[in-house]
């Protein structure tokens, strides 16, 4: 019985891919995950999911910050999100829409220059196809858990 025990606790745990337990996550509060592997995205609230959508992520020079965060700050819309990507070089986007930092400089916004959700592409941020992104900003205030695994 225990090396059952045993094989049946080795299997949930080391076996299974952790993304494939994602709707095991019990909570109460309003709460966002991310899966990088599966390159999507949940809102959460009273313990279950109330949205999701495809995301795209960073790529693997400039990968997305895997952890629990809160976010920290949101504006509507960003005059100017600009830097330097290891694939594409200089970016300088003008008027990103719906834009919540989580991590320093890592956030959730929407991506108004592709239409490629699903597939790692960003420079480290959260990419969200436009409805998602406003959807989403309407519904997490500052303070609202981020979850990236």
């Amino acid at each position: 019985m225990k090396r059952l025990v045993f094989l049946l606790a080795f299997l949930f745990l080391f076996a299974f891919p952790r993304h494939l337990f994602a709707q095991d996550i019990i909570t109460t509060e309003k709460m966002i995950t991310v899966d990088l592997a599966a390159q999507y995205l949940r809102a959460w609230e009273g313990g279950r999911v109330v949205y999701e959508t495809p995301v795209s992520t960073g790529l693997p020079k400039s990968p997305t910050v895997r952890g629990t965060f809160k976010i920290y700050l949101k504006h509507p819309v960003q005059a100017q999100m600009r830097g330097v990507s290891p694939y594409i070089g200089r970016y300088n986007f003008k008027n990103v829409p719906h834009v919540m930092y989580f991590y320093q400089g890592y956030g959730l916004h929407g991506a108004y220059w592709h239409n490629n959700f699903g597939v790692r592409r960003s420079n480290g941020c959260v990419n969200l196809p436009l409805p998602a992104a406003e959807w989403l900003f309407n519904f997490a205030p500052v303070g609202t858990k981020v979850i990236v695994y």
